[in-house]
């Protein structure tokens, strides 16, 4: 049977708006504040722009649609994304970024009606944003998050927690946290986690400096977080208690493969540039695009291009089925996050001294796309799982050869 890779007419004109809208309102303000969301006025530009998308039709494309969003699957949402992505803010304005599109996501899957109606709903319809606090300090939860450090202690009628996070995107100006707390066992148990959900305005959460990272594009930034005997009422559980990792991983899978689809984007942008000074940029007897050095270049990205939405297909296909899909998007988000720099890296080559210039924007691209080979999970740690399940299976099937 043949596989359909086309989508229907409605996906198909939201993407195709999402296009339009991305490049021809967001591109320019990008372009003018040089990728750089907080100088370009944070919260402010984000409401400006988020207005403008709901007037073009392309404002929440992944949201429940009872949430004012188009209710899409991971599937749909891929070419939505991607175009979104071609834009440094195209996320912000279309309310597709981190966190806030993970924690719709999840709280979509997870939280009670009560819980929607008071997190969900706002977050969706972009009139507050979110963070989501897990990582820490050492020896806090990093890449392992069975070393989580904060503890949520029972007290009447509902928890305390006391912790000290890090790195936590958003953070700046969210409405409320979602928060990974240990409510039962010790650091490096695999189990007894939970999230709690709790307005940034409560009493003992405090929202310290902002830790300087290569990228500037999003909103809120990589803040620290310190949460001092912070009560969260029984009705804040998300989900159940010392169950949070496995709902984690109903936020974490989604959200690897969105990344991928945003900053997917944002590397075609910097091919797309880079090909066009070459087919115009006269050096050594003709065009730079003529020569076989870089034509290697460009058919390289090509390739990567393509195997990165093929990789980025599969495991939105096993996603929408209902699977786990942890070793399709572990080996996805691996591959797209070297692919991804490895097409603006080439473009930056291509285009010489201006690639390395602000005069064109492949060098805030590559500053922008290099983290996501740590953020999401480093590609060490997936490489590692995805061997482990491979042997794994490989020690299974030895075992039944032997009977």
């Amino acid at each position: 049977m043949a596989i359909d890779l086309t989508y229907e007419p409605t996906v198909q004109k939201l993407i195709d708006k999402t296009r339009s809208f991305t490049r021809e309102y967001v591109l320019p303000i990008e372009d003018r504040h040089r990728g750089n969301i907080a100088e370009a006025g944070g919260d402010h530009l984000r409401v400006e722009m988020q207005a403008a998308a709901k007037a073009a039709g392309v404002f929440a494309p992944h949201a429940p649609v009872e949430y004012g969003g188009h209710g899409l699957n991971m599937s749909d949402r891929a070419p939505v994304f991607e175009e979104a992505g071609y834009s440094l803010f195209g996320p912000i304005a279309c309310n597709l970024g981190a966190p806030d599109e993970g924690n719709v996501h999840m709280l979509a899957h997870i939280a009670s009606t009560a819980q929607k109606e008071q997190f969900l709903a706002p977050l969706a319809h972009g009139e507050v944003r979110s963070a989501f606090a897990m990582t820490e300090p050492a020896p806090g939860a990093g890449s392992d998050p069975a070393a989580l450090t904060t503890a949520a202690v029972k007290a009447e009628g509902g928890w305390r927690i006391d912790g000290h996070k890090w790195f936590i995107t958003g953070a700046d100006g969210a409405g409320f946290f979602i928060v990974m707390a240990r409510t039962s066992g010790k650091p490096g148990d695999r189990g007894g986690a939970t999230m709690f959900l709790a307005p940034a305005d409560t009493a003992g959460i405090r929202v310290g400096r902002h830790i300087e990272t290569l990228d500037n594009a999003m909103i809120g930034g990589h803040c620290e977080v310190f949460f001092d005997n912070v009560f969260v009422p029984d009705e804040n559980v998300l989900g159940a208690v010392d169950q949070g990792f496995d709902y984690a991983q109903v936020r974490l899978g989604p959200a690897r493969m969105t990344h991928v689809m945003r900053w997917l984007g944002a590397a075609r942008r910097g091919h797309d540039i880079a090909v066009s000074h070459v087919a115009q940029r006269e050096g050594f007897g003709g065009k730079l695009g003529d020569l076989g050095m870089v034509q290697k270049m460009i058919a390289d990205n090509e390739i990567d291009i393509a195997a990165t939405r093929a990789l980025l297909t599969k495991a939105c296909f096993e996603l929408d089925r209902g699977g786990h899909a942890a070793n399709e998007t572990s080996i996805a988000k691996t591959f797209a996050a070297e692919a991804v720099f490895r097409i603006v890296d080439r473009g930056i080559q291509m285009c010489g001294g201006l690639g390395v210039s602000g005069d064109l924007p492949l060098a805030r691209l590559s500053r922008e796309v290099r983290p996501f080979r740590v953020y999401d999970g480093p590609s060490e740690v997936h490489r590692w799982a995805i061997a482990k399940r491979a042997v794994g299976a490989a020690k299974r099937a030895a075992r039944e050869v032997q009977g």
